[in-house]
């Protein structure tokens, strides 16, 4: 049975355009995703991400739990801190990518949509495997995950807190109060902009929040925005979605991960990365830049001199360069910057240009 976001009353009202992702119907978009995108871009937009999954990692042994199964070690992670990161298999194959979150005695992990269960039955086969008295606790059902995204995001919800948004830095957590409502606040995102994604529980009034920010946004011309912009945002930043840059099993290493590896603590698939590291022939992921007419999509080919040398994970139209982009998988010697190739779109072939990431670069929406 397909879920719904909480919210789902308020985004019919809003004008909402559905689709189903993950198991959940969320909002597609609300007006348009090229609207909706550049309004994150240039001043500010309000997305609900509740199809996220909420996971408590509890006991005295939780920060040797995270240590041992993901790709950093928790022990450097300091209280009111989070940290992006991945939990990968003995095989060094990514389960999923994640934030976790340091709170006091214990740690929320944000698995992606629909992974909730797989992470949680994972960090607890992983706890009893190791000896550790520590246990991972789904509570999706319990959370709403609101973001804010965008230049004004900090001027938007500091309107609605006592808390001075400029002492939460950057990755930094704490518990808050925004429109009269208990939640966690964290100072990151998926857009590359400024921004802070809310925990609230369902306990409290989360319509009464979303209309809030929106209210409290009117100045800055915030407007909703749904999955479709949610893409093409992370997109040009050359962020990853896990159904599509994972797919199939990929490592860190091939997904361009390696900055997030911690090499000096030992968690599950680290033997295996090093073998791989040491080889040094697998495809990794590459930004290609579209040169001719056309919008690359996943699961195209692409070619050099009538070769396949790679596949498409995630392409699109990139709203702000008003042309293709692609994140795909590239055999080694083809990776280098300037470098033309081929990618198939539709029976057309498209030329395309490695590029050096992010697709679009901070300053923007200054030169814009």
């Amino acid at each position: 049975m397909v879920k719904q976001s909480p919210l789902h009353t308020v985004h019919k009202e809003l004008g909402a355009t559905f689709t189903e992702f993950a198991g959940f119907e969320m909002p597609l978009q609300f007006s348009s995703i090229k609207e909706e995108h550049l309004a994150v871009r240039t001043s500010v937009g309000l997305f609900d991400v509740s199809h996220m999954s909420n996971v408590w990692i509890t006991g005295p042994d939780a920060e040797k739990l995270l240590t041992v199964t993901t790709l950093e070690d928790a022990h450097r992670i300091g209280d009111n801190k989070s940290q992006y990161t991945a939990i990968l298999r003995e095989d060094g194959t990514i389960i999923d990518d994640t934030i976790f979150m340091h709170l006091g005695e214990k740690y929320m992990i944000i698995p992606n949509a629909g992974m909730d269960e797989i992470v949680t039955d994972w960090l607890n086969k992983q706890a009893k495997q190791h000896a550790l008295n520590a246990s991972a606790h789904n509570v999706s059902d319990e959370y709403v995950i609101l973001a804010v995204q965008g230049p004004r995001s900090q001027d938007t919800l500091q309107k609605l807190t006592d808390i001075d948004l400029k002492t939460v830095g950057f990755f930094g957590c704490t518990d808050i109060t925004v429109a009269d409502a208990a939640c966690i606040i964290s100072h990151t995102g998926y857009t590359g902009e400024l921004g802070f994604e809310l925990q609230i529980p369902l306990n409290e009034n989360v319509e009464h929040v979303f209309r809030k920010i929106l209210e409290a946004g009117k100045e800055f011309s915030i407007i909703p925005i749904g999955l479709g912009a949610r893409d093409t945002l992370r997109l040009e930043k050359c962020f990853l979605l896990a159904g599509n840059e994972f797919e199939g099993g990929r490592t860190p290493l091939e997904a361009l991960l390696s900055w997030a590896i911690n090499w000096d603590h030992d968690f599950i698939g680290k033997d295996a990365l090093l073998e791989q590291k040491q080889t040094g022939i697998y495809r990794r992921l590459t930004c290609l830049e579209c040169i001719g007419k056309g919008i690359p999509r996943h699961g195209c080919e692409v070619r050099k001199d009538d070769s396949k040398v790679g596949v498409v994970s995630s392409g699109s139209l990139s709203p702000c360069l008003n042309k293709g982009i692609a994140l795909a998988y590239v055999d080694k010697e083809y990776r280098e910057v300037d470098t033309i190739l081929d990618i198939s779109i539709r029976g057309k072939t498209v030329q395309a240009k490695v590029i050096k990431p992010p697709f679009v670069k901070k300053d923007w929406a200054k030169h814009r």
